[in-house]
């Protein structure tokens, strides 16, 4: 179910276009959606898409990937174990702003007449681009154009080109570059939990601020989390038009301040860079040396430079990552097509914003594009993020799985906390510590530990990637399976299965249930996992199985225990439906009433009290749907299509995890209208606005998802025993051809779906042999195609 209507701005002032997201005229209804959707980033630094003038604006982001402030949980009544420090990420120094004045009069959109309008978001370029032909009150017709970027090469980085032409008059022209902390945001707000909270009073405290000539520093720090932050901007300016400048700070604020005296098509460029630092450890004079040092090495530069890295970086990113869709007929020009094209590209891109450095971090659901779940990291990067990272960008998937492994000793606190062996990963949180105010929805969210050990499987399959898992997945899977262990127990009343009660699956408006088939299922894969690896290091590594004993104690009894657990473990199942139930009490709930629900009330998380909500039969997001995916070779087919059948209708579309994985088991189960319409709604997720609330920042989890829907769904990939294989079916537009590369132990494999075959390139490597349905393809460098007609029968 969808219960928000597609966003649809005027076409011609939002043209489809496979490469940009362009905007060719303002319209400030759409102004907070266009500051999530024009976002800059690189998974260390973020800004909202605002205009240089910084304004208008909905909500003037700037963030730092893991830079937060704490604050204590205030809870009515406290109980053992509760999550006690709030994290919230912090809206940092807004070093971007750069304001005009044509003859003392200000260039500021709402009021501008303008001639002419264009801004883009270069998803090949990586950048956001603007081109202005305003014209003043007095007829003087002024030329702006500017390019923002935030390198992916310089982690610490981002850059403007400015230039300013008076086309026909003389004028008396300032460019002021300023930059501003402790600017108020719009707040939390307390209605949707979904928010971020908004904090009391000044959050970056002033410890440094100074200028050198045409570069100013700024540095703060927070009180309670220690972060420091450096800020430094500098300035370049030329023009063949006599000029000059002043420059103004206070603890808060920088200003360099350009007077111009323009001259007729004499074009003025001025050139900002902007540097951030920042650290727990370093001082604060530690801290604005090292932005000095990074601002002294790009000024020398040169902003074309940074261009220029910025271009490779991306060419490299679509080379290996680009999905295409291409028409097959006459028309090329089809509009449908070109948009679905275009909301590919963005959803891809805008993953790699919020991952490509994020380096010692995690990812945020809303990247670094909004606060909206106070840059907290989820499940949601192992289970929709590490699949298209793992076969298009190996080394982030390992950055991110090493950032896990960094969690492990907190993780293991936790476990210890709520009386459990082994390790309990948090379900919400940015340095480690469980953030999670409502442990319902919360703390009980078990399968977070499977999740990340599922990513670890996939990663390591995928890879071939040994080290890793040798050097810290063998000991995350060691903590995780115990706590399984320790969770679970064997229960009569069940026949002697192994069960696991008091928990929540990723449906949350079921939670703290007994045998959720989600959990159950995927602590099954955890455990023998686990059991399998141990087993491996113990006959084959006996130096790293050692150092494994010795960093977490191991018993050799303890992995048989595990197998045990595993074979032994409960998954709920009705005779008389022939479904897997969701949990034990799932079906004795009584449904939802969808018929006389308003579509206003919609998320009903914001409308209903929980208790109404827990007692009834409806889902917020895919649970058995998500688990007959991941593991889809322990289901038949016909009883995914029954489990899809039943779910389906019961699931609201509130979250959304839930389009993308629906598309995939609707075309894995040939209902193709389904699969599509499904496959739209999460494709279009962001780009169109499906869930109304984009405003908050993007839904990067879903965006990975449309990367699964598409290779996954559409194009029939399956990896569970760690060879691929592929059942295809379509593209999701008739009439279009699919293609999609993956990396594969380090090999570059290209897929492409025609109407009537499949083509299996080897792009970069020696030999691959993958599997068409059951047929085994052999790739080499001598052979690198092979060709294969296409199935359209029910896949498995």
């Amino acid at each position: 179910m969808l219960h928000h209507e597609r966003l649809r701005p005027p076409s011609h002032d939002y043209p489809a276009d496979e490469w940009n997201v362009v905007e060719n005229a303002f319209h400030p209804e759409f102004l907070a959606q266009l500051e999530t959707m024009l976002a800059l980033g690189n998974g260390y630094l973020g800004m909202r898409g605002c205009p240089e003038e910084g304004g208008p604006k909905a909500e003037n982001g700037t963030f730092i990937n893991g830079f937060y402030e704490t604050r204590p949980i205030i809870y009515g009544e406290e109980a053992y174990g509760f999550a006690k420090t709030g994290q919230t990420i912090c809206n940092v120094t807004d070093s971007k702003i750069i304001k005009l004045f044509v003859d003392d009069e200000p260039f500021w959109l709402p009021d501008a007449h303008l001639l002419n309008y264009d801004r883009r978001l270069n998803m090949k370029a990586g950048t956001l681009d603007r081109e202005i032909l305003w014209e003043t009150p007095s007829g003087k017709q002024v030329s702006i154009r500017s390019r923002r970027l935030v390198s992916f090469v310089n982690r610490h980085v981002a850059a403007i080109s400015y230039c300013v032409t008076i086309l026909n008059a003389q004028a008396s022209v300032v460019i002021s570059s300023e930059m501003t902390a402790n600017e108020h945001g719009t707040g939390g707000n307390e209605d949707d939990p979904r928010l971020a909270r908004a904090f009391p009073g000044r959050v970056l405290h002033q410890r440094a601020s100074y200028s050198k000539d045409r570069r100013i520093v700024l540095c703060h720090a927070t009180e309670k989390s220690r972060f420091t932050l450096a800020c430094a901007t500098d300035n370049a300016l030329e023009s063949s038009c006599p000029y000059s400048y002043k420059v103004a700070h206070t603890g808060d604020f920088g200003q360099v301040a350009f007077t111009i005296e323009a001259q007729p098509g004499c074009p003025i460029q001025l050139t900002k860079y902007m540097v951030y630092h920042t650290s727990q450890t370093a001082s604060s004079e530690q801290l604005c040396g090292r932005a000095e040092w990074t601002m002294d090495r790009v000024m020398s530069q040169g902003f074309q430079t940074l261009l220029a890295s910025q271009e490779h970086y991306m060419d490299d990113f679509w080379h290996r990552s680009d999905v295409r869709i291409r028409d097959i007929r006459e028309d090329r020009t089809k509009r449908s097509t070109i948009e679905v094209q275009q909301a590919i590209r963005f959803n891809l891109f805008h993953i790699l914003q919020a991952s490509a450095r994020a380096e010692d971090t995690g990812v945020a659901a809303k990247g670094l594009t909004g606060q909206a779940y106070e840059g907290h990291y989820f499940w949601d990067t192992e289970i929709y993020l590490l699949p298209f990272l793992t076969y298009t960008s190996p080394r982030i998937a390992r950055n991110l799985l090493a950032f896990r492994y960094k969690m492990l000793p907190q993780a293991r606190a936790r476990a210890k906390e709520l009386g459990h062996r082994g390790a309990m990963f948090p379900w919400r949180t940015i340095s480690g510590e469980e953030a999670s105010a409502y442990y319902a929805a919360g703390t009980a969210q078990y399968h977070i530990n499977a999740d990340i050990m599922y990513a670890l499987r996939k990663y390591v399959q995928a890879t071939g990637d040994e080290s890793f898992l040798r050097d810290y997945g063998a000991e995350m899977l060691v903590e995780t399976a115990r706590l399984w262990a320790d969770l679970g127990f064997y229960s009569d009343a069940k026949g002697g299965k192994f069960c696991i009660n008091g928990v929540t699956g990723p449906d949350e408006y079921n939670a703290v249930v007994n045998n959720n088939a989600y959990t159950n299922l995927m602590a099954r894969e955890n455990l023998r996992y686990a059991a399998q690896v141990v087993e491996f290091l113990r006959k084959t590594e006996p130096d790293a199985y050692n150092s494994l004993v010795h960093k977490t104690a191991l018993e050799p009894s303890e992995a048989t225990a595990w197998t045990r657990a595993a074979e032994n473990m409960y998954v709920p199942y009705d005779e008389k439906l022939e479904i897997i139930p969701q949990d034990d009490s799932f079906l004795n709930r009584e449904p939802w009433d969808f018929q006389n629900t308003p579509r206003d009330r919609y998320p009903l998380l914001l409308f209903y009290h929980p208790l109404n909500i827990y007692r009834k039969r409806v889902i917020k997001q895919a649970d058995v749907v998500l688990a007959m995916f991941l593991l889809g070779d322990a289901i038949p087919p016909k009883m995914k299509k029954r489990n899809f059948d039943f779910y389906d209708p019961l699931t609201t579309g509130d979250s959304s995890l839930s389009s993308c994985v629906e598309a995939i088991i609707a075309a894995q189960t040939g209902d193709m209208d389904k699969a599509i319409r499904y496959g739209m709604a999460a494709l279009l997720m962001d780009l169109a606005d499906v869930g109304g609330n984009v405003k908050d920042g993007c839904h990067i989890a879903s965006m990975g998802g449309t990367w699964m829907m598409l290779t996954y769904g559409f194009g029939g990939m399956r990896d569970s025993d760690g060879m691929l294989s592929f059942w295809p079916r379509r593209a999701p537009e008739e009439n279009a051809i699919l293609r999609f590369p993956l990396i594969y132990r380090g090999q570059m494999l290209e897929i492409e779906i025609g109407l009537d075959k499949v083509e299996y390139v080897l792009r970069e490597g020696e030999r691959l042999v993958v599997r068409h349905e059951m047929e085994e393809v052999e790739l080499t460098r001598e052979n690198p195609l092979a060709v294969r007609p296409v199935s359209r029968g029910l896949t498995i």
